[in-house]
């Protein structure tokens, strides 16, 4: 059985009305203070009642408990602290759009009932903890009418895909928030953002890294703000922190057996001998149950053909054929299937370990998400590059609703993406599984679940470093 989160029941109860306050009367809070707020003076220092803190949470059931107890705490400690209450907002329950997650579709929504009684509004993770006063202490170095973006710096070691290669020619120039850390906008900052939002089109329809996205919108071409660094935002727990984070490997209780877990990796005869060696040299040997789907048997893998033709680029045929096996006689039984590239590097411990906080019952599409067309109300989907990871119900539920592809080289996850949005399955995020290599990302830690691509890189070294364990994990 998968692991529950639990708060505890007489803390739930004492902050019962606490939580009501700050989550039924949320939208009601902006305009209720609006006349006080405008008595507010430059130099008069912000209260708890000034900020509001939106937890970047997620509709999975996992991710909505996790940022319900962070919510709980914060409250409780603001409650002892006495200092005032914050609005403290669940950003997946903000409305019923779920590109509310890359979090400029959201910003006309919080100017609009926060706008006029918030001097602050400040995002973090659902694994961020909070020191209230060393969080207010911060705040007050700078004046709430004025335009600020806060948060702890990141840079990117070099040009990176990613990110389009942007200020390739001086990498350092340029600084985005690490979320982990938390980050935060000023009140007049967010509003002018929430009004250009409504009539501005983005440079690109694609969400793919939302913290550096964020960052350009606010810089705006050198016109508007560049990030302020915030030494008391932190990752790592040391003296004066306002901020700190844990992990994003929640430790769940034991991993999920290696016999819950198919693992299908798409190939094709061009890359026998190139790419699945390397699969064959690092992680192969920790899956109990994997085939090599190509466009030839090859019984020296040995590959399965699935009776589609190889396409450059796509592959959405191929994929479709790889969830109808899935549901077949023809392969065990088992909770969860992760559809992975020939060139993507995964470590199947990690996964497994976060696979223990899933209820494999529930629809659950998991891996790297990226947004099409998130503004226009369009999808998310999980990147194909990292390893899409989807539970037995999601694929059934999937193949039984006809949704599918309009052409077999379709690109297979966005095509996943815009099926699951129909049908209402939330696609759910982790920063572990990454779509392009280590280096192209500034915060890589040594709990990566994935990377892709085998370009200017030795893969076999990017997996002993990155993703082989020292010490092996229970293997059940």
């Amino acid at each position: 059985m998968y692991h529950h989160y639990v708060v505890d029941g007489c803390k739930l109860f004492a902050l019962l009305l606490l939580w009501l306050g700050s989550s039924a009367g949320d939208k009601h809070a902006g305009r209720a203070h609006a006349a006080e707020h405008q008595e507010h003076t430059a130099h008069a220092s912000a209260g708890l009642e000034e900020v509001v803190l939106v937890i970047q949470s997620q509709r999975n059931p996992f991710h909505a408990r996790r940022a319900s107890q962070r919510k709980v705490e914060i409250l409780q400690q603001a409650a002892e602290l006495g200092q005032g209450v914050p609005v403290v907002l669940l950003l997946h329950e903000l409305s019923d759009y779920e590109g509310d997650w890359s979090i400029l579709p959201a910003l006309p929504h919080l100017s609009g009932f926060f706008g006029q009684s918030a001097s602050w509004f400040f995002f973090i993770e659902e694994e961020t903890s909070v020191t209230l006063s060393a969080l207010l202490q911060v705040l007050h170095r700078y004046q709430v009418q004025e335009e600020w973006f806060l948060g702890k710096p990141l840079h990117d070691n070099e040009a990176s895909i990613i990110h389009h290669y942007a200020f390739s020619e001086d990498l350092g120039s340029f600084s985005y928030p690490d979320p982990a850390a938390g980050w935060a906008l000023s009140t007049p900052l967010l509003q002018r953002l929430a009004e250009r939002i409504q009539y501005e089109s983005l440079k690109s329809d694609f969400t793919i890294d939302l913290k550096h996205e964020i960052a350009l919108f606010i810089w705006e071409e050198g016109n508007g703000p560049k990030l302020t660094a915030v030494s008391e935002f932190c990752t790592e727990t040391r003296d004066n922190c306002a901020t700190t984070f844990t992990s994003y490997l929640p430790n769940c209780g034991d991993p999920v057996s290696k016999k819950d877990v198919f693992v299908a990796v798409k190939t094709c005869q061009k890359f026998h001998s190139e790419r699945v060696p390397v699969v064959k040299a690092t992680w192969e040997k920790d899956a109990e149950f994997l085939e090599y789907y190509s466009d030839v048997s090859d019984a020296s893998i040995p590959t399965l053909s699935l009776g589609v033709p190889n396409t450059e680029r796509g592959h959405c045929g191929k994929t479709f054929a790889i969830l109808k096996r899935f549901l077949s006689q023809d392969v065990p039984k088992v909770d969860w299937l992760l559809i992975v590239d020939d060139d993507t590097l995964i470590s199947l411990p990690r996964l497994r370990q976060l696979l223990r906080c899933y209820d494999p019952k529930e629809a659950v599409s998991l891996g790297e998400r990226y947004g099409y067309g998130l503004l226009q109300r369009g999808y998310s989907y999980t990147t194909g590059g990292g390893g899409m990871v989807l539970s037995r119900a999601a694929v059934s539920r999937l193949v039984s609703s006809g949704c599918g592809c309009y052409s077999d080289d379709a690109p297979d996850d966005m095509v996943l993406g815009r099926c699951f949005t129909s049908l209402d399955v939330p696609i759910t995020h982790s920063p572990l599984f990454h779509q392009a290599r280590p280096y192209d990302y500034s915060e890589t830690t040594q709990q990566a679940i994935s990377f892709h691509k085998h370009w200017n890189i030795d893969p076999v070294v990017v997996y002993k470093h990155w993703l082989q364990d020292t010490q092996p994990r229970d293997e059940l």
